[in-house]
């Protein structure tokens, strides 16, 4: 029950043996006279200056600082203004009564990947509502007054 104009579509079974070549066009070798089909003399560099002798690397601007090294969001620079980890005194809720509690324990209940140089303060927000020991941290004074207020204790 054909139309007209309507060809019979064959379903062709995708198979490796089945795939056409892909053809690719092989890159004007610059600079190989006139018969490489890209010009002779200056082959497609325009007229003298640097660009024309030789490369010049990416994000060269003559001579002047490139935009990557006066910018410093851009190539690597990292401000260490506040390296240290912070956590808050209710995400404290997490562990034990009666426990002490160290930044290690911290990096093994997965607040943190590592514990950074400046190590790790506790900030004050929420309620701590178990008694807890903590080593090791820096407090703010809020908090110094809410673990207090739980009845745990700040070992030096």
């Amino acid at each position: 029950m054909h139309h007209k104009g309507i060809k019979k579509i064959e379903r062709i079974k995708m198979d490796l043996s089945n795939l056409k070549k892909i053809k690719k066009k092989k890159k004007k070798r610059v600079g190989r006279g006139y018969s490489s089909g890209k010009g002779g003399h200056t082959v497609g560099r325009g007229a003298k200056g640097q660009k024309a002798r030789n490369t010049v690397s990416l994000g060269f601007e003559g001579g002047q600082t490139p935009l990557y090294k006066r910018l410093p969001k851009i190539g690597g620079f990292k401000s260490r203004k506040n390296s240290q980890a912070i956590i808050k005194v209710e995400d404290l809720n997490e562990f034990r009564k009666g426990s002490t509690v160290t930044p290690e324990d911290l990096v093994k209940k997965g607040f943190f990947k590592t514990i950074p140089p400046e190590g790790v303060k506790i900030l004050a927000g929420g309620k701590l509502k178990k008694e807890l020991t903590f080593s090791g941290f820096d407090y703010s004074k809020g908090a110094k007054k809410l673990i207090e207020k739980s009845g745990s204790k700040i070992k030096k």
